[in-house]
């Protein structure tokens, strides 16, 4: 069977290529993938190709699949799982597989396994170490955001305190504390404010900085002040301000977790200098130089219990904890996305991913579409996107389950409800797939079929 998928041949080398998936085998599950986010980690996979310490030496000769934060449908299930997994179930995938120690991970390390393709096969390994997800939702793109929403939760349990005298850890954050999420206005930082303010742990004060201001108002619009005072927690938002400025809020005590969204040295610094006694640092985002390094006031590290953590990742109880979380509405993290695209665009988005404004860009693997921001849809002429300029319009300029849907069916979906043996002998992706160019101009949209693909390209 053939895919269609997006492979890192090496540093900034990737590809848009169309290739057989090998055999199915009796321990392998064959899968359609619907949804993927980008995420900031493949943009550092794909700039440090064999570097990065997921992708494998000999990517240039075996490329792998990038994208990790990916759902489908079930196409095929070999014969060891069949009683646990069945054709046409949707799932997701917790990336962080942890098989024997290694950190192969899909996304990164496995040819014929990643978010960025129409069509995969999962190994063994996937669903011996339980990380193959049921997933019964609406929408897939809720599947996908489960696995930055994993990390987010991670992060918060990694968290842990300490008593004078006692040897023991306690995980987690301070309830009822004073809490700081520093850069926190971005899309993973929208995850942890939504996460926090309706989990059952929760601080009595956040405070979320950032140095944009657009991203400060947006946050305070979709996760409100008020919504978080409901729940017992005072929210505030404000542009980045000095540590002394920070303190005032807490009147002079401090913060007990303070999470750094953002890989600047200053804002570690800061981070530090607010701790309370016995205060938590987190340092959550990833940087991509390995030399990467910022001052820690090691006195109060030996005289306040001050301490650093990092995570990178979630667990497999995390991602199971964000799923039921939306299963339940208690969290939507509809608002970590702003742009939507189809396979085609994969590329460049993600080698320019530090320069592309907003939050999570949302793949569409059956359909090629150029990569387009939410807030632009009312710009096009095109009659789809102002019915999703309407859908989203109607929902607070979020991406939701009514848009994906519309979309899929108007633009066309690899989407397999039934399938039937005859179907394997077919390329795993809608043929032939739509082409849709902008008209930059106007951003109007144009529908073409293959056959008038280049004419298209000249338009």
């Amino acid at each position: 069977m053939k895919t269609k998928a997006v492979r890192i041949y090496g540093k900034n080398d990737l590809r848009l290529e169309e290739f057989e998936l090998p055999q199915l085998k009796d321990d392998e599950i064959l899968a359609s993938v619907v949804s993927d986010c980008i995420c900031m980690s493949s943009y550092k996979a794909a700039v440090q190709g064999s570097d990065h310490k997921r992708i494998p030496d000999d990517v240039a000769v075996n490329p792998t699949i990038l994208g990790h934060e990916f759902s489908g449908e079930i196409l095929e299930v070999g014969k060891k799982w069949q009683n646990e997994f069945k054709v046409g179930h949707k799932y997701s995938i917790q990336p962080a597989l942890n098989y024997q120690g290694s950190l192969d991970a899909p996304g990164y390390s496995y040819r014929f396994l990643g978010g960025n393709a129409t069509c995969v096969i999962i190994p063994n390994e996937v669903m011996e170490m339980n990380c193959l997800l049921p997933y019964d939702g609406e929408a897939f793109f809720y599947a996908s955001l489960a696995e930055p929403m994993s990390c987010v939760i991670g992060a918060f349990h990694a968290s842990y305190h300490t008593t004078t005298g006692v040897y023991e850890h306690s995980m987690g954050i301070v309830p009822g504390g004073n809490m700081a999420i520093l850069a926190g206005a971005g899309p993973m930082g929208l995850g942890a404010i939504d996460y926090i303010i309706n989990t059952d742990r929760r601080p009595g004060l956040i405070v979320v900085t950032d140095i944009d201001d657009v991203k400060l108002r947006r946050a305070e619009e979709v996760l409100s002040v008020e919504k978080a005072a409901r729940n017992g927690v005072t929210l505030v938002y404000m542009n980045t301000g000095s540590s002394d400025e920070l303190l005032s809020l807490t009147d002079g005590k401090g913060y007990d977790d303070v999470f750094v969204y953002a890989p600047v040295a200053p804002l570690i610094e800061t981070a530090d200098r607010i701790l309370a006694r016995d205060g938590c640092l987190n340092f959550f985002a990833g940087p991509t130089d390995p030399s990467f390094s910022a001052a820690f006031n090691c006195y109060n590290v030996h005289y306040a219990s001050t301490h650093i953590v990092g995570t990178s990742g979630g667990n497999t109880s995390d991602m199971l904890e964000s799923l039921d979380m939306m299963g339940r509405g208690l969290i939507n993290p509809s608002a970590m996305i702003t742009h939507v695209g189809g396979l085609d665009s994969v590329i460049d988005t993600t080698l320019n991913l530090p320069k592309i404004a907003g939050g999570k860009k949302l793949i569409y693997t059956g359909i090629s579409m150029p990569l387009i921001a939410i807030e632009d849809f009312i710009k096009s002429t095109d009659p789809v996107l102002q019915k999703l300029a309407e859908i989203t319009g109607r929902n607070n300029g979020l991406w939701c389950a009514e848009a994906e849907k519309y979309l899929l069916e108007k633009k066309g979906l690899l989407h397999f409800k039934s399938v039937t043996a005859a179907f394997f002998s077919r390329p795993c992706y809608a043929a032939p797939m739509p082409t849709l160019t902008y008209d930059l101009r106007s951003f109007s949209l144009l529908k073409t079929d293959n056959k008038n693909k280049e004419e298209a390209r000249k338009t």
